[in-house]
């Protein structure tokens, strides 16, 4: 367990908290919690970074997707990250959780799984398509909005290029990224036209124009990121993006 406090900062983690008071922000980490999962130790540290950095007293709790039967549970939470190493316990409560978030404007972060159901999210509640899915979940889904990559990137880094007047971009700057993923499933090409002229945008992409992030234009803060920026963290890194993410949740 992490939980230490910083000269700064302080972040309280991996148990239920129960002053809630004293802290300046709440952060609901989404996810089945491994231990063997790169990405979920990196969470924490990446928050920690944020504490120490800006002086803020943040906490986060692990809510495992089997338990998240009810997303009003994340009424306690001002804010919530859906974590990467899916497929998770629950497909639908990951799914109704983000929808909770993104219809209460609750800051919202998904990385790698987290975006892949994100998209999935937003294409059967606001655009119609109720038969989409994931095939890593489902093989034989239908609308396979979420399908295996052509070459999977495993602990890979490769270069994100944000798009104009994009989330990304006002975070990060316009200039190139290098992110790391851990992932072999990504938007299915034929799809991404669904997402023309709706609310959630293509915030970046790679340089062979394969879309890598998504963000949702009228919500306070709402990105689905393919790669997995909080694993700068374990470079003693702060990320933009989380740091972005810190800064709406309070």
């Amino acid at each position: 367990m992490m939980g230490s406090v910083a000269a700064t900062g302080e972040i309280v983690s991996e148990q239920k908290i129960t002053n809630w008071g004293c802290f300046d922000m709440r952060i609901a980490l989404i996810g089945d919690y491994s231990e063997s999962v790169t990405a979920h130790r990196a969470i924490p540290v990446a928050l920690e970074l944020e504490a120490q950095e800006t002086g803020r007293k943040i906490s986060h709790e692990w809510i495992g997707t089997a338990s998240l039967t009810d997303p009003e549970v994340l009424a306690n939470f001002d804010a919530g990250w859906v974590a990467p190493a899916s497929p998770y316990a629950s497909f639908d409560n990951a799914l109704a959780a983000i929808r909770y978030l993104r219809e209460r404007e609750k800051p919202f972060l998904g990385t790698c799984g987290g975006y892949q159901h994100a998209l999935v999210e937003f294409a059967r509640n606001v655009l119609g398509f109720a038969e989409a899915g994931i095939s890593e979940i489902d093989p034989q889904c239908p609308m396979p909005l979420v399908s295996s990559l052509v070459c999977a990137l495993i602990d890979e880094s490769d270069p994100v290029l944000p798009e104009p007047n994009g989330l990304i971009e006002r975070l990060c700057g316009p200039t190139e990224l290098h992110e790391t993923y851990r992932c072999s499933f990504g938007i299915n090409p034929e799809y991404v036209h669904i997402f023309e002229g709706s609310d959630l945008r293509v915030a970046a992409r790679d340089p062979n124009n394969a879309v890598r992030a998504m963000a949702l234009a009228s919500h306070p803060f709402f990105l689905g990121t393919a790669f997995q920026p909080e694993r700068a963290a374990l470079e003693g890194k702060r990320h933009p993006i989380v740091s972005g993410f810190v800064a709406a949740s309070s």
